[in-house]
């Protein structure tokens, strides 16, 4: 149970909230590089609860900045986005990508003042098909970028997938964190038998009610699923939060589980998830000893059209308002949930909660120790932030996130928990030498 005044703190991330400041420390996900076109029309952004406006300029540099014309507080949203700059279409102000004012032609030229005129604008890095930005106080020296092996593959063998939530960020997140629900939303009509016998996760179907291990650790959090497997051997199922809002989920092979999943808080109501994953990874447990897939698992991630609303993007056709298309009758014969797709299903557990959860109405179990460690995690860098002003964890130091790896393999019971993920991450293949590849700065 959490009570309600910390709850308030670990959802709330608009401007001078702790969560929000500490968010703002780090590098963003704004949206897709494809998103924007040179000169094409500007887009509505919402972040961490504000107002923006993302666009293109001519030379394909990408400008974010607070949606009102510094004039009047007209939308830019409207402007005309042409030669180098975004033009108020009210009074034709324009500004550059980094928020300077350009032209002022409503005013005469002995009275002009755009030298002292700047749109508030955020330090923008483009890369790994992603636009990041940068909300916090270090504008002119914004800190290092991530150091995550999933960022250093080549566009070309990275698989990125985008969608909207309707709940708070941290919601989204601990769904991620949270290993025991797999057994059950995904796979709870699942039986031992209908598993491939040469898989290691076939451990997973047998038992559905592991014991747990789990850690504070420099980038965050860690936990291990485990159960018995082989005589002497157990089977391991290892998850990681990263500051601020990252999740490595163990839905896959430790060996190559190059993926990690990025929750960002549009406002406090709103989530926008970017799942990241290297396309030649080892397949999770999606289907049957035969071949097929495992009934209810089969990928169903329609959009709905996108449009201009500040909550118009990236939005799954199925959703609350249609119940997710849950079918009874597979539920009561084929698929445990009757909801299709793991996607989809995440969605349902995680929205049907309500926006923003009360937690003070939960009865944590043994399985939540993660979530429950995660938490304390978070509000304690928060504090620690807003009351001695100490930089949060990994941002000057991304180095750390070097070492999470998430994924399952099978360790002799003899073995320390943490001793046989150190055994594993030493000898884990990284394709291409990715850690040594990533790029430290900023720009």
């Amino acid at each position: 149970m959490l009570s309600v005044s910390d709850n308030e703190l670990l959802t709330r991330v608009g401007p001078g909230t702790p969560m929000g400041n500490l968010m703002r420390e780090y590098w963003i996900p704004a949206c897709l590089s494809s998103e924007l076109k040179s000169d094409g029309e500007p887009m509505r952004l919402l972040l961490l609860g504000e107002q923006l406006i993302a666009f293109r300029d001519t030379d394909g540099r990408v400008g974010i900045m607070e949606h009102r014309c510094p004039h009047r507080c007209a939308s830019l949203f409207f402007g005309r986005n042409e030669e180098g700059g975004l033009r108020c279409v009210y009074h034709g102000w324009k500004f550059d990508v980094e928020g300077n004012c350009l032209d002022m032609p409503n005013v005469p030229p002995a009275q002009d003042f755009k030298d002292r005129i700047k749109a508030k604008a955020y330090k923008v890095v483009e890369r790994n098909g992603i636009i990041w930005t940068y909300m916090g106080k270090r504008q002119s020296a914004p800190p290092p970028m991530y150091t995550i092996e999933i960022l250093a593959l080549p566009d070309e063998d990275r698989f990125t997938r985008v969608h909207q939530r309707e709940c708070n960020w941290f919601q989204s997140l601990e769904g991620d964190i949270d290993t025991s629900h797999f057994g059950f939303l995904h796979i709870g009509g699942l039986k031992m038998e209908d598993v491939d016998p040469k898989t290691i996760h076939k451990w997973g179907v047998g038992d559905r009610a592991p014991d747990y291990k789990s850690t504070e650790t420099e980038w965050g959090t860690m936990y291990a699923a485990y159960r018995p497997a082989e005589p002497g051997q157990f089977y391991y199922r290892f998850a990681h939060f990263l500051f601020p809002f990252i999740t490595f989920t163990p839905n896959g092979s430790f060996e190559d589980q190059i993926a990690c999943t990025f929750n960002v808080p549009m406002d406090d109501t709103h989530t926008m998830t970017y799942n990241l994953a290297w396309k030649q990874k080892t397949r999770p447990l999606e289907t049957l000893a035969n071949g097929d897939w495992i009934p209810g698992l089969q990928p169903d991630g329609k959009y709905l059209p996108n449009t201009t609303d500040w909550y118009g993007r990236h939005r799954l056709e199925a959703r609350r308002d249609n119940d997710y298309f849950i079918d009874r009758e597979k539920q009561k014969h084929e698929n445990y949930t009757g909801i299709q797709g793991i996607g989809r299903q995440d969605q349902a557990a995680v929205e049907c909660m309500g926006e923003i959860v009360d937690r003070s109405l939960e009865h944590l179990a043994p399985s939540d120790r993660m979530i429950m460690i995660t938490r304390r995690r978070l509000i304690a860098a928060a504090e620690a932030l807003r009351d001695k002003g100490e930089v949060p964890p990994t941002v000057d130091n991304p180095d750390l996130c070097r070492r999470a790896r998430g994924g399952a393999f099978v360790a002799p019971t003899s073995v320390d928990w943490l001793a046989a993920y150190a055994q594993h991450l030493q000898t884990a293949d990284s394709p291409l030498g990715l850690l040594n590849r990533l790029p430290m700065a900023a720009e």
